[in-house]
């Protein structure tokens, strides 16, 4: 009797289901964008605000990504890219996160689990990160006078499965 018991809850024990839950493809779509127009009145400054039309290019971003729920907005430490990101964050009701962008780790931010990112960034590092991403050298530095692009990258497990460059006037 004691050896059919063991064999019953054996038996029982094989039929439970031990299957792992199903792993669900994790996306996370980050974009890149350049900081608006800055102030180049004074060409020593290092750390310029952004123009008025600037300020409007900004402000455009926010209303051009009004549908996109983000998750974390990362800026470099720069009062034009801050400017840049600030009317997105705040219409996201997100603090800015400042990155230096030969630290900035791309998967990390995918292993956070956010869907949607902005990165703001420069006319040099921003093709960079991209590039970093795609592993391969496609974009190059930005002209000095696009302030438009936006680089949408698209991850699923890790892994880039889309890229899509635009300019907006």
């Amino acid at each position: 009797m004691r050896t059919f018991l063991i064999l019953m809850m054996g038996v029982l024990l094989m039929n439970c289901n031990t299957a792992t839950p199903e792993i669900k493809d994790q996306t996370t779509t980050i974009y890149f964008i350049r900081h608006a127009e800055k102030d180049r009145s004074e060409p020593g400054e290092k750390n310029p605000s952004l123009t008025e039309k600037g300020l409007a290019r900004a402000k455009r971003w926010s209303e051009i990504f009004k549908n996109i729920t983000f998750n974390a907005i990362y800026s470099t430490d720069y009062t034009r890219t801050i400017e840049t990101a600030s009317p997105t964050a705040y219409t996201n009701n997100l603090d800015i996160i400042k990155y230096e962008p030969e630290e900035l780790n791309t998967i990390e931010i995918f292993k956070k689990g956010y869907e949607n990112v902005l990165v703001v960034g420069h006319s040099n590092t921003v093709p960079k990160l991209v590039n970093k991403l795609l592993k391969e050298d496609r974009y190059e530095d930005i002209e000095d006078n696009n302030n438009g692009n936006v680089y949408i990258v698209t991850l699923t497990n890790q892994e880039v499965v889309s890229v899509n460059l635009l300019t907006i006037k």
